[in-house]
């Protein structure tokens, strides 16, 4: 009764007339008990004082109980399951562009800057089940990996087949935003914004990386640009070895910071230097923190209704009254 929710509960005032009915059947009872006495019907007369005579007072019990359910189902008892299901009120379409150029192989960062960036890129995808994630690699040349998608199972995918040397080497900064920029500018999301991610200097590519930003500020894209690699010396790949492994060598980490932060200044972005790969995983915590997915709670209410259980007991009961009263009792009425 405890889990009931009852949708006519004014119907309980009627079970303020049961006390009602008790005095009613007290005071007809006293008043009115008929009895036979006629010669020779003494083993009659002897049957009211046994076991079933005792037990006449039952039937008036049962049917107050049966009118004390026909209550409780007038009342409409019923339970409910509440269920919620989240939605996005205000999407977000992000494009991801990771430099893939030979320097992402250095040390600084563990086991290096590439793998580095692919594990916190992958923890950063799975924290935005509500957003569309595209994915753009580039290094002296830009490509789309993913495009938009919401299935995040294929951008994790993609993310994880990426590699240095698949693509020309050298760091094309403009073409790896100019191609994100060609993503988004049809997108419909309230919401666009860009991840761009390097290790070094703008020295290859067709597409100047100010005039990418140009074009992401006329497209309302904003861009968060990353540099990551430590500050002063890294163990960076200079050459290979006879076998094809590769020699490491400290070289001067070199980061052109002033262009990361015009652009992101441009497109009303913010500029992050990943040092390290805790840095790497705040800066990827920070922006999670200010591209916030607006949701939306939809909460609905599925109802077992459970009158008809106690309507049948109700009638039930009713039932037994009436035949109790005309068969076994029925020589006391």
């Amino acid at each position: 009764m405890f889990n009931y929710h009852f949708e006519n509960p004014e119907f309980f005032w009627l079970l303020a007339l049961l006390p009602l009915l008790v005095l009613w059947g007290w005071y007809k009872r006293k008043k009115v008990a008929p009895e036979l006495k006629y010669p020779g019907a003494s083993s009659l007369a002897a049957s009211r004082d046994n076991w079933i005579g005792k037990l006449r007072p039952l039937l008036f019990v049962l049917r107050l109980a049966a009118i004390a359910f026909i209550i409780v189902a007038l009342a409409r008892p019923r339970t409910s399951e509440e269920n919620s299901k989240t939605k996005s009120a205000e999407g977000i379409d992000i494009v991801m562009a990771v430099d893939v150029s030979t320097s992402m192989l250095a040390k600084d960062l563990k086991p290096n800057r590439l793998e580095a960036t692919k594990q916190v890129a992958s923890d950063f995808i799975s924290n935005r089940p509500n957003d569309r994630i595209g994915l753009v690699v580039y290094a002296g040349e830009s490509y789309t990996q993913t495009p938009l998608t919401s299935d995040h199972k294929i951008i994790l995918n993609g993310l994880k087949d990426l590699k240095n040397g698949l693509i020309t080497d050298g760091t094309a900064i403009g073409m790896g935003l100019g191609t994100a920029v060609n993503r988004l500018k049809e997108s419909k999301a309230k919401s666009k914004v860009i991840i761009l991610l390097t290790d070094g200097e703008n020295n290859s590519g067709q597409i100047d990386p100010m005039t990418a930003a140009q074009l992401a500020k006329e497209y309302k894209i904003r861009t968060y640009t990353i540099g990551v690699g430590t500050k002063g010396v890294a163990p960076m790949p200079v050459s290979r070895n006879p076998l094809g492994g590769i020699i490491y060598a400290n070289v001067p980490v070199s980061i052109d910071e002033e262009l990361l932060k015009n652009i992101a200044r441009e497109t009303g972005g913010q500029y992050f230097r990943a040092t390290d790969n805790e840095r790497l995983e705040s800066v990827y915590a920070e922006i999670d923190a200010l591209e916030k997915t607006k949701l939306q709670e939809l909460k609905y209410y599925s109802y077992d209704e459970k009158f008809m259980k106690f309507a049948l007991i109700g009638f039930c009961l009713f039932f037994a009254e009436i035949l109790l009263r005309f068969t076994l009792y029925r020589s006391f009425i």
